[in-house]
């Protein structure tokens, strides 16, 4: 934001002395709220610290005039409050949220909305619009208010967009409005419900979150505690706030694990991290090394991880919330820690970000600990195959032959899709636990990002129920998915060569995805299966979800949490039509 001279503040203090607190509140959101106007977005997080050092000076010049006593250096607080408008009617006066409401007479007497309003239009989605001090207390207990734009109060399901706009706009616009208020340095961010207070709960958590290991203390962006605002009288969902904050955790925690680098988190440094990581959580973790993994036949998972100096790692995770009668579910997570394609190179602009090609296996880990932190009672199992695809002396080349452990042959035709290969012997693996439904996350084809940018995750299943189960979980956490074909078409394309039983390429161009999926297919005996294809959404430009910041993106682990729940409970799991209906 642009930064003026306080000189106009100095030069008009003895008219300021003669005015009362109400006339000071608006002729300093006035001067505020030009200064906002100017803003730019080039250097803005060198403004913003400009902008509180500057309203903090020049909010205490005005107090002492009113003879107001607060100390030099007040601990920002901030609180986050919401305004519905028409974003097509510009002059659209706005209607407060019930809370917000009860805040403006009870804390501003009125003042809060008056000033809203004299700003200019009402604050789009995604947007928010700070002002300082508008309490009249002698002391005020917020230094900071964001007014988030709601949108229109009739926003809900959007059958085009296959999304419900109400709880994505709650996310947005709460997580712009936290990042803008840690900006100024605020300590902590009390978050009203905005209509729905898990999304208000994972707008802010996911907002003021930041991967800052590797920066200098003085240079990292400050992290607020943030907490449901509540207001005397009125109902709150402490409940909904907590589910809200276990989803956001476990979507940050998948970002932590991809953000960190490949040489600091190998195979066997991610094992340590998630024992450390579950073991808390109540989650079961047995670490399974490359002896037991020769064992087991997984010749197609040693093979990819054979040319590296760091051994593979096979973990397997067990979460038990119900009966040990009742037949797990089985997560499946694709755990490259690194994949540079091996004999067949990967360009740079790729290289860049396969630290990342461990996306499935972070998804897995962090889905496992919200399950147990939300005490579902469903049974899980977590396989994750860890390694590195590497280039060594020892390099698995193009043509080789690997023979997997229910007999089928796979040519290698090409080292840069080993993706498939890791997920292949893991989901023969999977059987042996009887499965009620078998999901594996991974990033199998580079080409997702030109089919679906970052708008939403590939799926691919033999079964009608996970899809609608799927899709209806994704439209509530506003991560979508969308359902690609698994046809006899991309079957025949990586099983039609004469020397082998099936190929990890498949001849012909395109439809690389569905033929990943395909190859997949061929491992799965029998019963529920879902392939998610994450490699589009791994990570993000920042642009285009307010609440993610630009880097790893976490997705889509909210939703898989989501699909869960929704699963063990039959009166919200979707169901297929009874015949002749």
């Amino acid at each position: 934001m642009s930064i003026v001279s306080t000189i106009p503040i100095v030069k008009y203090a003895s008219a300021m002395q003669r005015l009362g607190k109400e006339q000071v509140f608006l002729m300093y959101h006035y001067v505020m709220l030009r200064l906002v106007r100017l803003n730019t977005s080039r250097d803005i997080g060198k403004r913003a610290i400009q902008m509180r050092k500057y309203a903090s000076g020049a909010l205490n010049q005005m107090l002492q005039l009113q003879n107001t006593e607060l100390c030099a250096d007040p601990p920002l607080r901030g609180l986050v409050l919401g305004v519905y408008a028409d974003e097509g009617d510009k002059s659209d006066p706005g209607i407060l949220t019930p809370t917000a409401w009860k805040y403006n007479l009870q804390k501003t007497d009125g003042r809060l909305i008056n000033v809203l309003r004299m700003s200019g239009p009402m604050p789009k989605t995604g947007q928010a619009r700070i002002f300082f001090c508008p309490e009249s207390e002698k002391v005020p207990y917020y230094t900071a208010v964001a007014i988030v734009g709601l949108g229109r109060e009739c926003l809900g399901y959007n059958p085009y967009e296959v999304i419900d706009e109400q709880k994505e706009v709650i996310r947005r616009s709460v997580a712009k409005a936290c990042m803008d208020l840690a900006l100024i340095d605020s300590v902590r961010i009390d978050v009203e419900h905005c209509g729905h207070t898990e999304s208000a709960a994972e707008g802010a958590a996911l907002g003021i979150w930041a991967y800052q290991e590797f920066k200098a203390k003085k240079d990292r962006v400050t992290i607020p505690v943030i907490d449901l605002y509540t207001v005397k009288d009125e109902v709150c969902d402490i409940e909904g706030w907590r589910i809200g904050l276990q989803k956001a955790a476990a979507q940050n925690l998948t970002r932590q694990l991809q953000e960190m680098p490949s040489n600091i988190l190998t195979p066997t440094a991610f094992a340590q991290h998630v024992v450390e990581v579950l073991c808390k959580s109540g989650v079961n973790v047995e670490v399974k090394v490359e002896g037991w993994a020769e064992s087991q036949v997984m010749n197609a998972f040693l093979s990819v991880g054979k040319a590296s100096c760091e051994p593979p790692i096979f973990l397997e995770l067990s979460y038990y919330g119900t009966s040990a009668d009742e037949r797990p579910i089985v997560l499946i997570g694709q755990g490259l820690t690194y994949d540079c394609g091996g004999l067949c190179l990967k360009p740079l602009e790729k290289l860049k970000w396969m630290r990342g090609d461990m996306t499935g296996a972070a998804v897995v880990v962090a889905t496992c600990r919200a399950i147990a932190g939300l005490r579902l009672p469903v049974n899980m199992r977590g396989l994750i195959p860890l390694c590195e695809n590497v280039i060594g002396c020892n390099s698995f080349r193009s043509g080789d032959t690997v023979k997997c452990m229910n007999g089928k042959h796979i040519k290698i035709q090409g080292t840069n899709h080993e993706d498939v290969l890791v997920l292949a012997d893991t989901l023969l693996y999977a059987q042996n636990f009887c499965p009620k439904l078998i999901v594996d996350v991974g990033t199998t084809s580079w080409y997702m990002r030109d089919l679906l940018g970052e708008a939403a995750c590939g799926i691919f299943t033999n079964s009608e129920i996970l899809w609608q189960q799927i899709n209806h979980a994704s439209m509530h956490t506003g991560d979508r998915v969308w359902r690609l074909p698994l046809w006899n078409y991309y079957t025949e394309q990586v099983t039609s060569d004469m020397t082998s039983d099936v190929q990890n390429y498949g001849i012909g161009s395109g439809g690389r995805p569905c033929k990943a999926a395909a190859f997949l297919r061929e491992f799965v005996p029998c019963g529920q299966w879902m392939h998610i294809d994450a490699t589009n959404v791994m990570y993000t430009t920042g642009k285009r979800f307010e609440y993610l910041r630009e880097g790893m993106a976490g997705r889509p682990t909210r939703t898989l949490v989501e699909f869960i729940a929704q699963t063990i409970c039959k009166d919200t799991a979707p169901k297929l039509p009874k015949k002749g209906q």
